[in-house]
């Protein structure tokens, strides 16, 4: 008849007959009889979270100084949130309108309360805290809490409920996300470059051009360009494909291979007139690379080898008539002059000579100039 129960040391019992509660135990042993209910004891350990809590409401209508010895009550309203702390560590982030009841032990217990309705931001020092309770270990509830870390040379854009709610400087920060809709975007806010690759584009002449654009550009003013465009990097990057493409739809082939730099001007002019008050600057940008397609790509290669062979055929005949045209001035100063023309023969003469071993001269030098010369090479 008589059954034993036994709550350890570091436990409390939940006494029940037939599922009604009876009392709080102690830790010791216990026989009970039947007598009034079946018997049954649930232990819990100290300074755990009590999971019946209705057997906490009940203790608190009716008994409250038993409550109060065995429980800590941390009850939120809608419009709080909760920072469980044991032994001065946060344990667990506490969401609006949560019930804790953890039982007495060994343990010191407390709730930091905040108001949401006062404000979305955690105090800096709890920051510090939130910092170093999540690298040691992961904690309950902190997805409640939106940790900003903004990088340096960027700038935090946060939102709230839909609406840009402020600025955020380089460092840490921590938001409420209970009862809220809060949000942060980071914008870097030094010089970036942006490419505009494999833009498929039609000349004036329908000829199929691929056109890599790339531009360096940066925020002037974050907040107004966010203010105008929901994705401001998308805007630049629409409106550079659009600029390329009046550019290069409104002229020939021969035009953009001609001078690739007009292109250019006429794209940055596009952007100039369309950046106006939206915070962005575009400080240059240029037409990296022009891809041909493969057939026009040999029927160019054709013409400039056409051009080629007619500018060489031209500066042949070029140099033909001028080696002409002084070998007939030469002429006509021999004429008239023997001395030149003899002068001209000794030239000859040496160049010939210079390309022979050997020379037998037979009759002297007088035979040699106005007479027969014998040349012979051995």
């Amino acid at each position: 008849m008589w059954q034993k129960f036994v709550v350890r040391i570091n436990e409390k019992g939940i006494l029940t007959r037939d599922g009604d509660f009876r009392a709080i135990l102690e830790p010791r042993r216990y026989w009970l009889l039947p007598f009034g209910g079946k018997p049954a004891v649930s232990t819990c350990a100290q300074d755990s979270i009590m999971p019946a809590e209705a057997v906490v409401d009940y203790l608190l209508k009716n008994q409250p100084a038993e409550a109060e010895k065995h429980f800590i009550s941390m009850i939120l309203k809608d419009n709080e949130a909760g920072l469980r702390f044991e032994n001065d560590v946060l344990v667990e982030v506490l969401a609006p309108g949560v019930r804790r009841f953890i039982w007495k032990g060994l343990k010191t217990h407390h709730l930091e309360r905040f108001d949401l309705d006062a404000g979305a931001e955690l105090p800096a020092p709890m920051v510090a805290r939130l910092n170093a309770a999540n690298m040691k270990t992961r904690v309950p509830g902190l997805e409640g809490i939106l940790v900003a870390q903004v990088p340096a040379y960027h700038i935090g854009i946060l939102g709230v409920n839909g609406r840009v709610s402020e600025l955020l400087q380089p460092g840490t920060r921590a938001f409420w996300r209970f009862n809220r809709d809060i949000q942060l975007e980071l914008v870097d806010t030094r010089l970036q470059v942006m490419e505009v690759s494999g833009q498929e584009i039609l000349t004036k002449d329908r000829v199929g051009l691929r056109l890599n654009l790339v531009a360096s550009w940066r925020y002037t003013d974050v907040q107004h360009a966010f203010a105008q465009v929901g994705k401001p990097v998308d805007y630049l990057y629409r409106e550079l494909q659009f600029g390329l493409r009046a550019a290069v739809g409104t002229r020939s082939i021969d035009a953009i291979l001609e001078n690739k730099q007009d292109i250019d001007e006429l794209v940055a002019a596009h952007i100039r007139s369309k950046m106006i008050g939206f915070g962005i600057e575009v400080s240059s940008l240029g037409v990296r690379d022009i891809v041909l397609p493969g057939e026009m790509k040999n029927i160019l290669a054709r013409v400039v080898e056409a051009e080629k062979s007619a500018e060489a055929n031209v500066i042949r005949r070029r140099e033909e008539t001028a080696a002409t045209r002084s070998l007939l001035n030469t002429a006509k100063v021999m004429e008239g002059n023997p001395v030149a023309l003899r002068l001209k023969e000794l030239e000859t003469l040496e160049r010939v000579a210079e390309r022979i071993d050997r020379i037998s001269v037979f009759g002297g030098l007088d035979q040699v100039l106005n007479g027969l010369v014998t040349l012979k090479a051995e």
